[in-house]
Parts: structure tokens; sequence; C-alpha cells
């Protein structure tokens, strides 16, 4: 069967999640029964009644986890309403001849929220046009992200590939965030989708690997030069012989590296 790699992904971190907690929970569950460990000053780790635990963080959490800050401001009174959602990915919509800089930007700016769209402010008491808008408040250190290729065209009535020419740099830089006013990333791996269409095709990726990117398509894989990436940005014209095109993105965080 021919899946999607974006949905294999994060079908793959919360799978991966569910069974690091159940493993926790179960190394907890046979600690609590186990006899407590006497020392000096009573039993050792007691559980304090009625305190709220902690979720767990796996791995996958501390490595791929963000947080986006969702900002609602009603255009009567001015109030702020600010939701933190956490993220595995970022799906970014495309433009042709564009780059993931400039998708960024338009995942983050600014949308005004009025007619049936209206927003139910709590300090007005009622339904009030507003402006909307994402940030990205905690940066994950493995930035993943999906560039969202596959469209619906209502008047095809089926989803369309879209080629578009997207360009992703090696180094990248995300001045858009609340707590880190620059945060640094490089590029470490590429999903390519190669085929014309949504409902076929097949999945190649580019890997970086101790300073030397390899191409791996199934059981093959070869070393290609750095220039090789550019070749799936995508196609600058609509009709292309290229089907080749960059879909899933890695990132890592530099700053990460450099304090390690």
């Amino acid at each position: 069967m021919h899946q999607d790699a974006h949905e294999f992904l994060n079908f793959l971190l919360n799978e991966l999640v569910d069974i690091l907690e159940k493993e926790a929970r179960t190394a907890k569950n046979e600690a609590e029964t186990s006899p407590p460990e006497k020392v000096a000053n009573g039993p050792k780790n007691p559980q304090a009644n009625g305190v709220q635990k902690e979720p767990l963080v796996t791995w996958v959490h501390k490595n791929f986890q963000g947080i986006l800050t969702n900002e609602t401001r009603c255009l009567r009174c001015e109030t702020v309403t600010a939701r933190d959602e956490t993220f595995f990915d970022l799906s970014l919509d495309i433009e042709q001849n564009s780059s993931i800089t400039s998708c960024l930007k338009n995942f983050s700016s600014t949308e005004t929220l009025n007619a049936e769209d209206k927003f139910f402010c709590d300090k007005c008491c009622s339904l009030q046009e507003a402006q909307k808008r994402m940030k990205l408040k905690k940066p994950p250190h493995i930035l993943v992200i999906h560039l969202k290729r596959f469209k619906y065209i209502e008047q095809l009535g089926r989803y369309k590939k879209l080629s578009y020419r997207v360009v992703f740099p090696l180094e990248l830089k995300l001045s858009n965030t609340v707590e880190d006013a620059n945060s640094e990333y490089s590029l470490f791996a590429v999903v390519v989708h190669v085929g014309s269409g949504p409902n076929h095709g097949h999945y190649v990726s580019l890997v970086k690997s101790h300073n030397h990117w390899l191409f791996f398509d199934d059981e093959n894989v070869e070393m290609i030069d750095e220039s090789a990436v550019q070749t799936f940005f995508g196609s600058a014209q609509e009709y292309s012989s290229n089907t080749d095109h960059g879909y899933i993105l890695f990132y890592e965080s530099l700053g990460a590296n450099k304090n390690s």
C-alpha cells in the first residue's frame, strides 16, 4: 500500500511516545509494588498524597516537541488571548518560487477574523472582530518542516501535487521566535516525494552523516555532493519532467550542538 510519509511520521512519533510511556508506567508500578528501601529518615522517594504527577517527558518530546503560541487580539477592547500548543512538526503552505523563510513568515502572519469567523471575546462577552497569529514560543531541538505539496482543488474535485520550487537552505535562522531572538538550525535530512500526483509515487531520502550527504533509495545507498540537495527544491515551471521534490525537512538546532 502507498502511504503518505508525513502521516507515517506522525504515527511513528505518537506510537513511540505511547510505547515509552507504557514502559515507564510498568517500571514505576514494579518499583512501587516492591518493598520500600529503608534509609535513615524514612522510605526513599516517598509519594506525596494529592500531588499532581508531572507528565512523562520522553526522548521524543525532548528532541521533537516545540511550543506554539496562538494569540488572538480583540479589535474592540484590545485584549489579547494567548493559548500554547505543542507540536512535533510544522506544516507549511507553499507558493511558487518561494523559500522556507517566506513560508514561515506566512505561517506567523496576522489573520483578521470577521463576518462568520468572529471571535468570542470573554471580556466583551460577545462575538467581535479580532486579529489572530501564531508565534513560535519554544523551537524544538529537531525542527521538522512538512511542505504541504498535496492540495485539494475544488474545480477538479481531487487532490493535486504542487511541484512548486521552494528553496530550503542548509542553514536556517528562525527570527520570529518568542524566547530566542535568533535560533539557528542546520539541515540534516530530507524526505523526497518522487511522482507527479498524490495517489502514486515513491519516497527517497537524503541524510547528512559524518559531514557527507547520502542518498537512500530503498536498499540502494550512494554518496552525493552537497550541491545536489538543491535539485530537490522543486520546479520553477508548473509542467516539468522533474518530479523529485523535497517534502519533509529535518533541521537540527546548532545552539544545542554548541552547548553539548
